[in-house]
């Protein structure tokens, strides 16, 4: 798995995460509002990587703008596609192509599905899920995300690298 994929989603305020991802050549950064479950969408689209369906498709809430991530499955890589458009409430009819290109970059599987899961894992492991609740405000942690994530990432990949223990 190459070492230059990194990804991080922090809790930085009442209601807002950030999130990282970098891949050596380029990174992407953005400040998630609570008005989705964001981080669950992120790990059931990232799951969903290891079912039959090629691609996968989930949005931030920008609050009020949208990134909408597009994961798309090519032989042993999965493509990453972060998308912009100006206003989430008015992108649920367009097209992937009619928002702005932000950030790409094609890994293999097995490197997105660790840098998410640890980076899960990493948030659950500073707040806990009561104090994940508190700041996240409407939806609480997503551990049975992070379960089936992990559990489908350790099945298949054949990672090497060294896993936390989940709760």
């Amino acid at each position: 798995m190459p070492p230059d994929l990194q990804f991080s989603w922090e809790l930085s305020g009442a209601g807002w995460a950030t999130c990282h991802i970098a891949d050596g050549s380029s990174e992407h950064k953005d400040h998630v509002g609570y008005c989705t479950d964001a981080l669950a969408d992120l790990l059931h689209g990232v799951a969903g990587l290891y079912g039959p369906s090629s691609v996968q498709r989930f949005s931030f809430d920008l609050e009020p703008a949208e990134v909408r991530w597009v994961l798309r499955s090519r032989g042993q890589g999965v493509e990453i596609l972060i998308y912009r458009f100006p206003d989430m409430f008015t992108s649920f009819d367009l097209s992937d192509d009619e928002g702005e290109l932000s950030w790409s970059s094609t890994q293999p599987r097995g490197a997105i599905g660790h840098a998410v899961m640890a980076a899960a894992q990493t948030v659950l492991r500073q707040h806990g899920e009561e104090g994940y609740r508190k700041k996240w405000m409407q939806h609480p942690f997503p551990l049975s995300a992070l379960q089936d994530l992990r559990r489908l990432h350790l099945r298949d990949d054949g990672c090497q690298r060294e896993h936390d223990p989940l709760p």
